[in-house]
């Protein structure tokens, strides 16, 4: 296993899913639009949740693009790596709201597999590591999240 490689895509994983948060700390409420217009799905509870924002969906697949480079990818495939990991958080956003729980809360796992499988299942091959390169990174980047959202959660009413 190269190190080099699992660091990389950790750090994809980081910048991706990382922006959005960085963006709602530095912005507040500033261009804080609802990706879901606060639409309701048919059981009546939020189709994504008033956290998922237009803001961080550009957010994440713009740094991803532009930071693509340093990891000896192109841009589009930055871009696609940005969106596939956004798609994998609105998944896991979209399912939370299912069970109830509210924007923002944490739900172990939940939170993590989709938005870490969605770009590494696509995209390992193009990124020049193997499914063992990408499960560890994968595994590092939920004992990180898990820890950071354990963290925040103490800070919460």
């Amino acid at each position: 296993m190269r190190a080099q490689i699992i660091t990389e895509i950790l750090l994809l994983l980081v910048i991706a899913n990382g922006t959005p948060v960085i963006m709602a700390i530095l912005l507040g409420a500033r261009l804080d639009r609802p990706l879901d217009a606060n639409a309701r799905f048919l059981d009546g509870r939020p189709l994504l949740g008033r956290s998922k924002t237009i803001r961080g969906i550009i957010g994440a697949v713009t740094a991803t693009t532009v930071l693509a480079p340093l990891f000896g990818l192109t841009p589009a495939r930055g871009a696609a790596f940005g969106l596939l990991a956004m798609s994998g958080d609105l998944l896991s956003s979209f399912i939370k709201r299912r069970l109830g729980i509210a924007p923002g809360h944490s739900a172990p796992l939940l939170d993590q597999l989709p938005e870490t499988l969605v770009p590494l299942v696509i995209m390992f091959p193009l990124l020049g590591a193997t499914a063992w390169e990408a499960l560890v990174a994968v595994l590092i980047f939920i004992a990180i999240d898990l820890v950071y959202a354990r963290l925040r959660e103490r800070g919460k009413p």
